[in-house]
């Protein structure tokens, strides 16, 4: 029944309206005329208010690896909670999930875990610096690392601010110089601008802030020149390399960095599918950065961190589970579900005669309604008239029962399956006719 008037989630938006601005707590789940209300989620699917069920690609924004309401995951979560929720005192559960990310990721010596990806980054961020006792941090120009001042330098330039070098461009109003001085932004895949851009700027870097495989980019995977370069610079200048894993960690069974060569990161920062559905985020690395700054036995430690809901037991069972079915096996699949995914978004296209490629890489899905070659963000970057085409497929499929993100963006999970493929493969098909009818 959605998005008529009639649909049961007007009423409810308009509740919301009330009490919220913009009448949502998140402006991610926005959706044009207003949003769909979800009634229960299992599986692929979520049952919205009026009882239809939607396909869902979007998976929290790939925070669930294994689909909604795993089994599994579920059994686990409804034992813990009567043995509580959150407490004071650590549980075993916790050392366990630190037990296996260790094993998993050999640049993670140590670790420290928290509520967020969003705050994983900002306190890898203030480590590099309580660590090299520097103030500046580089980042790659269109790179979303969570919602922290420093993080969303030059998140979303645009053609008329950007400039030949990437800028400082504040992501939001207000945001102070100081920060804008102590961030410098540098494009993706390209060393040789990397390194010419962090001549000057040496002696005050704390650190090179890298996302291995990022939307912003069209999940364009790094170049081994690039990495070679980020890392080369990183020792030369006596910075720390972070890998915000955030994301990415989906990509292999010993992350991104282990699927993209063997150079080893100072920090890693986690996230999203660690936590099985629920909050969570963490912060590892080597083990002589992550005691000189977390340690606490013998003072006030260089970096003071805490927090109420840090490693509560629901987020550490949840992810526990979650990561022990997510074996080697499943990173296989998951390459398979991605590929096969790709092919039938990209033949749609060619089907209809629209001009647009499907780029990703394992269970990373991005539509690109241009065919200019993407390497980068400025490449990856949509025209007003192209997002404009882009968002009309996106709600155009959403009526058609198949749920991506408004920017064009799918996270699969293990459990997609044929009837799934299928189901994706006559909405984007039928998206498309219905846009050539209505161009």
């Amino acid at each position: 029944m959605w998005p008529s008037e009639n649909s049961a989630s007007r009423p409810l938006y308009d509740r919301a309206l009330r009490v919220m601005v913009a009448g949502t707590t998140r402006h991610i789940p926005w959706q044009d005329p207003f949003p769909r209300f979800a009634a229960s989620c299992r599986g692929m699917y979520v049952t919205d208010v009026d009882g239809a069920d939607v396909l869902d690609l979007v998976m929290n924004n790939a925070a669930l690896i294994h689909g909604h309401a795993s089994p599994p995951v579920m059994e686990a979560v409804q034992a813990q909670l009567w043995r509580g929720t959150a407490c004071t005192l650590p549980f075993e559960v916790e050392v366990s999930l630190a037990e296996l990310l260790c094993e998993r990721v050999p640049s993670l010596e140590k670790i420290r875990l928290c509520n967020s990806g969003t705050e994983a980054v900002m306190l890898a961020i203030k480590a590099a610096r309580a660590y090299t006792n520097r103030p500046k941090i580089v980042k790659v120009e269109g790179i979303y690392h969570g919602m922290y001042d420093y993080a969303e330098v030059s998140l979303d330039p645009k053609p008329d601010n950007w400039g030949n070098d990437p800028g400082r461009i504040g992501y939001s109003r207000g945001v102070p110089q100081g920060v804008l001085d102590d961030v410098i932004i540098v494009p993706w895949n390209q060393p040789e601008a990397l390194r010419r851009i962090l001549r000057d700027e040496a002696a005050s870097v704390a650190a090179i802030l890298l996302d291995p495989v990022s939307g912003g980019t069209g999940f364009t995977p790094p170049t081994p020149e690039f990495l070679d370069a980020v890392h080369e610079a990183a020792h030369e200048i006596g910075a720390l390399v972070i890998y915000d894993e955030v994301l990415c960690f989906r990509l292999g069974y010993h992350g991104a960095q282990g699927r993209f060569g063997d150079r080893r990161p100072d920090l890693t920062v986690l996230a999203k599918i660690i936590g099985g559905g629920f909050p969570v985020g963490a912060i590892g690395g080597r083990s002589d950065v992550m005691e000189a700054v977390f340690e606490h036995r013998r003072g006030k430690p260089l970096l003071p961190a805490s927090g109420t809901f840090t490693a509560n037991p629901i987020s550490m069972t949840a992810g526990l589970v979650t990561m022990q079915m997510l074996d080697e096996a499943s990173y296989d699949k998951l390459d398979r579900i991605g590929d096969t995914a790709r092919a039938i978004m990209r033949d749609a296209l060619a089907r209809a005669g629209v001009p647009g490629q499907v780029t990703g890489i394992g269970s990373l899905l991005a539509v690109h309604l241009h065919d200019r070659p993407i390497h980068d963000y400025r490449s990856a970057f949509a025209s007003p008239t192209e997002a404009a085409s882009l968002r009309a497929l996106q709600l155009a499929m959403l009526k058609r029962g198949v749920l991506m993100a408004v920017r064009g963006v799918a996270y699969l999970p293990t459990v997609m399956a044929d009837a799934d493929f299928e189901r994706l493969e006559l909405a984007v098909r039928g998206a498309l006719a219905d846009m050539a009818q209505h161009a």
